[in-house]
Order: C-alpha cells, then sequence, then structure tokens
C-alpha cells in the first residue's frame, strides 16, 4: 500500500486547516480605534497603497485600508470610467445611506473635472463618496478591502465610517493620490 497520496492529502488538510484559522484570525482581529475626541482637519488617500490617512495639525491619527474603483489607476475622467478622483476636494456633506451605512461626500467633480469630461463629449459624473461597506455584505467586514469593487468611491468597514464620520466635518479637504 502506498502511503504517499495519504501523506499529501494530509499536508493539504493541514495547509488548508491552517489558512481557515489565519484568516478567521484577520477577520477578528481588532484594529486599532481613533480616540472619540478626535477631529480631523485632513485627509489623505494614497490609492496605490490602498490607504487613507487620518491628519489633525500635521499628526497622523490613523491609516486606514481602503477598497477604490473597479478600475482604480488614473483620475476618473467620466461616468461609468469606475476610477477613483485623483487631486484635492473637499468633503461636501455627511449622511446615513440606504446602501452603504455612513458616507462622507467627496466634492467631485470640480470646475476642472467638468471641463474635462465636456471636452471629451462625456458627464463627469458625481456622488464619489468615502462610505462603509454594501449592506448586504457587510458581514464581510475587513474582508472587502481585497478587491476594488466600487464605482469610483472610497470604502472602509462600516466600523470605520462610524470612526470617520465623528472626526470628519463638513469642509475637511482630501487629497487623493495616485
Amino acid at each position: 500500500m502506498n502511503k504517499q497520496p495519504m501523506k499529501s492529502l494530509k499536508y493539504l488538510l493541514y495547509l488548508l486547516l491552517f489558512a481557515l484559522a489565519g484568516l478567521a484570525v484577520y477577520y477578528v482581529y481588532p484594529e486599532k480605534k481613533l480616540p472619540e475626541q478626535a477631529k480631523a482637519d485632513r485627509i489623505v488617500v494614497l490609492k496605490s497603497k490602498r490607504q487613507l490617512q487620518l491628519y489633525e495639525k500635521d499628526k497622523l491619527l490613523k491609516t486606514y485600508t481602503i477598497s477604490l474603483g473597479r478600475n482604480p489607476v488614473g483620475h476618473k475622467k467620466y461616468e461609468g470610467d469606475n476610477k477613483t478622483p485623483e487631486g484635492r476636494y473637499s468633503i461636501s456633506k455627511r449622511g446615513t445611506h440606504d446602501v452603504y451605512h455612513k458616507y462622507l461626500y467627496i466634492s467631485y467633480p470640480n470646475h476642472n473635472d467638468v471641463l474635462d469630461a465636456a471636452i471629451a463629449g462625456k458627464d463627469p459624473g458625481g456622488a464619489i463618496l468615502l462610505h462603509g461597506a454594501n449592506k448586504k455584505y457587510s458581514f464581510l467586514n475587513k474582508l472587502h478591502r481585497w478587491k476594488d469593487w466600487t464605482r469610483g468611491c472610497i470604502a472602509v468597514t462600516n466600523e470605520e465610517i462610524d470612526e470617520l464620520y465623528q472626526a470628519v466635518v463638513v469642509g475637511t479637504i482630501i487629497d487623493i493620490k495616485p
């Protein structure tokens, strides 16, 4: 009787169990909380690193892992390109959302975005949000970060958007970098 296939199967089973345990730890491992009294005056998004950095008076308060638009490389040019804009914007309003828990509305499109889209004969689009997870899939929690899935928005977990909602006021600058 050849014991090699049995040994290989046992090895694969252990590997699968180890991977599932790692996934479970990632899913439930608590992340550092933003202090409740924190008030941000600037947000920096580093698209290539999938990071959102929250600042108060040039002091980094917290870094968040984010998801972007499905087509994340480059600046948003028009409605439907699934790109996340790049440039300096501001938070123009805040609210709750039927689909995405809470949101911070980003002031895209600006004057240049509108002109660029008009020259191309396109609609620049709008409704670019910093928002939580889709309520139907909120059980995924941090796992949503593994894929860029929005239509151009910036997504964090629902717990994280609750923190950001407390710390960010209308008018806060958001710099979105490649």
